[in-house]
């Protein structure tokens, strides 16, 4: 089979990656890291004709699209009109990422738990109703901001301050509505779904690390590294998630017109009590979750976007075993990132080993023939073992192996399982 993997970063290397086992694989536009495991094709996925006529000059299978933005444009649309099959959502089921105040109602409407909060196109709207809310506060910018577009506000006076600036600019066409909702307190889960709309097949659970600094201190990023598994995400919580998040959903898009295909990714917070809150969806693997959950799959993730892409009979099954084992994802960035990362600076990476995965993000080769630095997030360093801690000193050890000058990277990836382990 011929895959086509749509988009150039760090999620779009790890599925090049994870499909290269049992497929031919391109991608477009690719980076250095998926032409080591394909054929890059120097494609601008927002130019959809383009796509679609590589598609049949290379005699392509299956499309996979990678990055959001692609998907709420219609690129699905467009490549499922030519008569050719495409793994990914609708632009009208993309909603759910491309739109937080259209995701919210319809997390109301079908009655998944989600944080209280209010959309606002107005700014004066937003700020009055923030002036009478408890302390403390989430501010969203609704559209698409790159996973930037979300602060943490202990203050209403910081949360005045974020919409002040999502409605004056800040996030671009994406803070022209805004989202102001409750803080919820407890641990984030990160549930990635396959589906064809109706039935559902969960992955191993992840947890991200959104926050610049070790702690989880400093600004909101794309996310600094992830983990898997998540020893609280037992089979019963997933099952109930499963039950009472993803069912509803799927079910509420296909009734108002939008029935959703290809990867619905929800993230949630757990709390002391009561059910997991629904805090985004996003209509695509996660970034970098997919960097330590396609690692850990058991069997071929190609043949499910196939048969789901195809519209034939599909049966989800345990794409993961127990016992597998575990992987920790270490983030390098530029210097600068999130507001302005520096660029251009030499790379020099380490030699592979046996249970360690380099993932380009943000990296291209110079005319000279040398890597350098293209992006914020510039790789991804995946340690796999059979537990978090010892994956997660892998991952350090091949973070701190490769050598760029004012890499930015977290050395507490996965502290909140180590903890738990250490105190097992």
């Amino acid at each position: 089979m011929n895959i086509l993997v749509v988009g150039s970063g760090g999620r779009e290397h790890a599925l090049c990656w994870a499909l290269a086992r049992s497929a031919t694989v391109f991608c477009a536009p690719g980076n250095p890291g998926t032409a080591a495991v394909g054929t890059n094709l120097p494609l601008d996925p927002t130019e959809h004709r383009q796509v679609v006529s590589a598609i049949r000059a290379h005699r392509i299978d299956l499309t996979v699209i990678g990055p959001e933005a692609p998907l709420a444009a219609g690129l699905v649309d467009e490549i499922e009109h030519a008569g050719l099959r495409a793994f990914g959502p609708s632009a009208a089921a993309a909603r759910i990422e491309a739109s937080k105040a259209y995701a919210k109602d319809v997390m109301v409407a079908a009655g998944v738990p989600t944080p209280a909060g209010r959309s606002f196109r107005d700014e004066a709207e937003a700020l009055s109703f923030i002036a009478s809310h408890d302390e403390s506060l989430v501010v969203k910018a609704s559209g698409l901001a790159a996973g930037k577009g979300v602060i943490v506000c202990d203050t209403r006076g910081d949360a005045a301050d974020a919409a002040r600036a999502m409605f004056r600019g800040r996030f671009g066409r994406a803070g022209a509505e805004v989202v102001v909702e409750e803080c919820l307190e407890g641990e984030e889960l990160s549930v990635l779904g396959i589906t064809d709309g109706e039935q559902v097949m969960l992955l191993p659970a992840s947890q991200d690390h959104k926050r610049l600094g070790e702690g989880d201190q400093g600004p909101n990023t794309g996310g600094m590294g992830a983990y898997t598994p998540v020893s609280v995400a037992s089979e019963t919580l997933l099952g109930s998630i499963a039950t009472t998040v993803f069912k509803p959903v799927l079910e509420r898009l296909a009734a108002t017109g939008a029935p959703y295909k290809g990867v619905l990714y929800a993230g949630l917070m757990l709390g002391d009590r009561g059910p997991p809150s629904v805090l985004e969806f996003n209509c695509r693997f996660g970034d970098p979750e997919a960097q330590v959950v396609l690692p850990v799959l058991r069997e071929p993730l190609g043949e499910h976007m196939w048969s789901i892409a195809s519209g034939e009979r599909w049966s989800p099954t345990a794409v993961v075993s127990p016992g597998v084992g575990a992987a920790v994802t270490t983030v390098l960035a530029s210097p600068g990132y999130p507001r302005a990362p520096r660029t251009g600076a030499t790379i020099e990476l380490p030699a592979p080993t046996e249970h360690g995965l380099v993932f380009h993000a943000g990296t291209v080769v110079d005319a000279d023939g040398m890597l350098r630095t293209a992006g914020g997030r510039v790789l991804c360093a995946t340690g796999m073992a059979e537990d978090v801690p010892e994956a997660a000193r892998r991952s350090q050890a091949l973070a701190a192996a490769i050598d760029f000058e004012g890499k930015v990277f977290r050395r507490d990836i996965g502290w909140r399982e180590i903890a738990r382990a250490g105190a097992s």
